[in-house]
């Protein structure tokens, strides 16, 4: 116990401490955390859905009908009607054969990947994968090799050089930690030339991007034969909670035979698939909240580039100010904090060394004048470090 309480404050002096809050009250621009109400650039619920009394509604609707647990896994009583049809309406959304849930994105990357993988087969992922994608390959047993950031010509090399074996590309869809969106046709090209499946994680793409929010892979004009295995979650933009796989009958088939994270993993509540349902049809039809976002987004860069802050290639709800030390990260966000702002420092080894940020992030929910209020404190907070 000596070493691991030596190993933590170790993480304190290098600035690496990871501290917890509390928060009350319903997800929304503006929070009650730790006891004080504070404006909120922080969260994945990019549509403003997770608040949203519909959903609400849809799952009150659920408890009274289901109760609140599903009671066993999927292939024992845990898969009920609302379940299923959940999975058949995320299949048609995403225009795919059909479509199996998770009980969230980490485990349904780990399930997929070792599922189609094993040892004498090769994965190859984007470095700047989430870490689930990265354990998932790491847990398969099979070969495993990265490839540059959104370097498809690079992957095609790597490809070209592969052993023997089914070989599988992973790349996320947006980079949670970048906000870029991936080259997902230059990669579907690179694998379709080499007889290589492709798997997108579309956690931080769905709802937001492409018609309909139907994600980064319709956004590029794509489907399920060039993108065949797509993962999306549904704690994001959809604003409930979980994950699903969508794709060929086959490959749900496969997943529901090998699958392990879903084999042995008790199913979510029916009523979170019920207001995950509504959530669904929201999303497909009010086309405004995307708007709204990108209008927002779209402000803040222009203010951010007028103080001169180092913004990144990003124009999606994820706006990174690159700050490079990890110890200036924590203290832009402490001084956030002060002026009652809550922004995320990110830092190693979520990120690379040298590439702690402030990870800011927007919904359709917050207003024009709350992005002035945080493009202000920004203003501020350099000012005062150039002096």
């Amino acid at each position: 116990m000596y070493t691991l309480k030596k190993n933590l404050e170790q993480r304190r002096a290098e600035g690496l401490y990871r501290s917890r809050r509390v928060t009350e009250g319903a997800q929304g621009p503006e929070l009650i955390v730790d006891g004080r109400r504070m404006l909120a650039f922080c969260s994945n619920d990019y549509l403003g859905l997770a608040a949203d009394p519909r959903l609400a509604e849809a799952m009150s609707r659920g408890v009274a009908r289901y109760g609140v647990g599903s009671g066993a896994a999927h292939l024992i009583s845990g898969h009920s009607k609302a379940h299923h049809a959940l999975e058949e309406e995320l299949a048609e959304f995403t225009g795919r054969e059909r479509a199996l849930l998770f009980s969230t994105g980490y485990m349904a990357n780990l399930g997929v990947i070792s599922a189609l993988l094993g040892r004498g087969d090769s994965v190859f992922e984007d470095r700047l994968n989430h870490a689930s994608l990265i354990d998932g390959g790491l847990l398969s047993r099979a070969r495993f090799r990265r490839y540059p950031h959104s370097d498809a010509g690079v992957l095609a090399g790597q490809l070209e050089s592969a052993a023997a074996g089914r070989r599988l590309v992973v790349s996320d869809g947006v980079f949670s930690m970048d906000g870029d969106v991936a080259p997902i046709a230059e990669l579907a090209s690179a694998c379709r030339a080499r007889d290589a499946w492709l798997m997108i994680d579309d956690a931080h793409g769905i709802g937001v991007l492409g018609q309909k929010g139907q994600g980064s892979v319709a956004a590029a004009g794509l489907g399920q034969d060039e993108v065949p295995i797509l993962m999306g979650t549904l704690g994001k933009a959809l604003g409930t909670s979980g994950a699903f796989v969508a794709g060929s009958a086959d490959l749900i088939e496969t997943l529901i035979q090998q699958a392990r994270s879903y084999i042995y993993t008790t199913a979510m509540p029916p009523a979170v698939a019920e207001a995950t349902r509504a959530s669904l049809q929201i999303v497909a039809a009010e086309e405004w909240r995307r708007e709204r976002l990108q209008g927002l987004i779209a402000r803040f860069r222009h203010g951010a580039q007028k103080i001169g802050l180092e913004l990144m290639d990003s124009e999606t709800p994820i706006q990174p100010v690159l700050l490079g030390s990890s110890k200036r990260a924590n203290r832009w966000s402490e001084a956030f904090q002060r002026e009652g702002i809550l922004v995320g420092a990110i830092r190693p080894p979520t990120v690379p060394e040298g590439g702690a940020r402030l990870r800011i992030t927007f919904s359709a929910s917050h207003s024009a004048a709350q992005v002035e209020a945080l493009l202000a404190v920004l203003g501020e907070i350099a000012a005062e470090e150039s002096t």
